[in-house]
């Protein structure tokens, strides 16, 4: 279950912010084979003044509206899947939210079941997934 949070300008309206919280989980389905029903995504906000980036770093020309995308999951993922996330991110964002895929940056945090408690207060490692409504 990847945990996601994506930072936004402040102004981005609420449908272009649905666009890319569409736009991450389908890649993550697509690339990684994330289950369809694993939406966790955390949409926080910056202004301006809130936020410096390069925008030159690495040879890319950024704009001063940068979407930044952490990813937290369970270790495992191989640097074939990890490349392929990205750029079906960045390609994502790009035809659903006209985002630049200059301006997507990602960053992923891995961890193992032993980290993650996802309800209940239960030890993730001791649970075995659930699909649909709560039995």
């Amino acid at each position: 279950m990847p945990f996601i949070r994506t930072s936004v300008h402040k102004d981005t309206s609420q449908p272009h912010r649905q666009s890319i919280v569409d736009g991450i989980h389908q890649a993550l389905v697509e690339s990684i084979g994330m289950p369809q029903d694993e939406l966790f995504n955390l949409m926080a906000e910056y202004e301006s003044q809130q936020f410096w980036c390069s925008r030159t770093f690495n040879g890319i020309a950024r704009s001063d509206r940068v979407v930044v995308i952490e990813i937290t999951l369970r270790r495992g993922r191989s640097d074939a899947m990890k490349r392929e996330l990205y750029a079906r991110i960045a390609r994502n964002l790009e035809s659903g939210a006209g985002i630049s895929p200059k301006d997507v940056f990602i960053f992923m945090h891995e961890n193992d079941y032993s980290d993650w408690s996802v309800g209940g207060g239960n030890f993730a490692m001791a649970l075995v997934q659930q699909v649909g409504p709560d039995r």
